[in-house]
């Protein structure tokens, strides 16, 4: 009770500043905009059971553009929100502040429906997000520009859902996603409309429900230092960017399981190119397919397709494309890595992957690892480039 008084007594004390200080513009005859500059100054906002603003929905409630909100470490349960503010920091304090649906939803749309621009979001866990229409989603970001840090997304209909929106760019790193979908195929792990741009990095997305671990119909896609596999999941594609766009797919471990509903562990260009760029760059991946048959890499007639220093483990083939440009793409056994069977692909002593691979242009190159759970280190530089999605020290 006493820390909870103190909080508040903070709180009351910053606003009290804040109104002492507009009276003080005003009584010395400064002009209005003044005051309404002290007025609208971002502030921090505190969320927790012990404080004035006791849910996040509080908090989105009396939000201003430009604040942050701190969110205090434990589990909201049934409260979801709909921030409209731009420029708004959402950050977890002392742990992940954990947002769970139990059958409530913003909109009928998701946990969170984010509507203004530019947000961030960082150390929050959503999950259990579930509508009628099957479409309910951790965050459905409608704003422009969202950027995600530190957080999890775990069984619901979709992690992730963006509109489409030709200004905004969605960027990832650190994060989690694993268990979501509804089992019908139209709803997966992360689901970005046709944006900008995706970036993605040093994420772990596992375990979709039938639909695709990540899919986007971004214009520009960075897909760079992550771990994507299916484990015993009934997921699809383990990459699905369906109209194409420039793309970089580069230093990832992709791992398709034996119950995948697709052959193809990458797909591109499959509902038609109707990007500009329909230029994709697979380089030193490590694609592993626990399926009996199947392609690494699919991809529509009329893509550009650069396939560099990417390892294959398992059966298929490496593209459905005949005119697709491959230089040193190598297929090996189980006995090459680490601890294969906990998805460890870090490459052994003695591999066949080391100093085999080729010169890839700067801005194509694999420039991050990843590092379970859900982190990335800088790719070192070590001789000549090995083969894969590490390179071994």
């Amino acid at each position: 009770m006493t820390r909870g008084n103190r909080r508040t007594s903070t709180r009351s004390t910053t606003i009290l500043g804040v109104t002492a200080l507009a009276a003080a513009l005003t009584g010395t005859g400064l002009p209005a905009t003044a005051l309404t500059t002290a007025e609208q100054a971002p502030r921090t906002l505190r969320v927790g059971p012990d404080r004035a603003l006791t849910t996040p929905s509080a908090a989105a409630a009396v939000a201003r553009d430009g604040d942050t909100v701190l969110i205090d470490a434990g589990t909201y349960t049934g409260d979801v929100a709909t921030w409209t503010q731009d420029d708004l920091t959402l950050r977890g304090v002392g742990g992940r502040a954990r947002l769970r649906a139990a059958g409530q939803s913003a909109q009928g749309k998701a946990i969170w429906v984010i509507a203004g621009d530019r947000t961030t979001v960082d150390r929050v866990e959503l999950s259990g997000a579930a509508v009628p229409d099957a479409n309910g989603a951790g965050i459905r970001a409608e704003g422009a520009g969202l950027t995600i840090t530190r957080s999890w997304f775990h069984h619901n209909q979709n992690g992730i859902l963006t509109g489409a929106d030709p200004t905004s760019d969605i960027v990832i790193r650190r994060s989690r996603f694993f268990r979501n979908g509804a089992g019908d195929g139209y709803t997966h792990n992360l689901y970005v409309g046709a944006v900008r741009s995706l970036t993605v990095t040093g994420s772990y997305l596992a375990a979709a429900d039938v639909g695709h671990e990540l899919k986007s119909r971004a214009a520009s896609n960075t897909i760079v230092g992550n771990r994507i596999t299916d484990g015993d999941a009934r997921a699809s594609y383990s990459i699905d960017l369906p109209n194409g766009g420039s793309s970089l797919i580069a230093g990832n471990v992709i791992v398709q399981g034996p119950g995948s509903e697709n052959p193809a562990l990458i797909s591109y260009g499959a509902e038609g190119l109707t990007h500009p760029s329909s230029r994709l760059w697979v380089v030193n991946n490590t694609l592993v397919n626990r399926r009996t048959s199947g392609t690494f890499v699919a991809a529509a007639t009329g893509s550009r397709v650069r396939l560099r220093n990417n390892l294959l483990v398992g059966p298929g083939d490496l593209s459905n494309l005949a005119e697709v440009r491959a230089a040193v793409n190598r297929t090996v056994g189980l006995g090459q890595f680490v601890n294969p069977a906990a998805d460890d692909f870090r490459l052994r002593p003695g591999s066949a992957a080391l100093d085999r691979g080729v010169r890839v242009p700067k801005r194509w190159q694999a420039r991050w690892e990843y590092v379970h759970p859900a982190k990335q280190v800088r790719r070192p530089v070590v001789g000549a480039i090995d083969l894969g999605a590490f390179e071994r020290r």
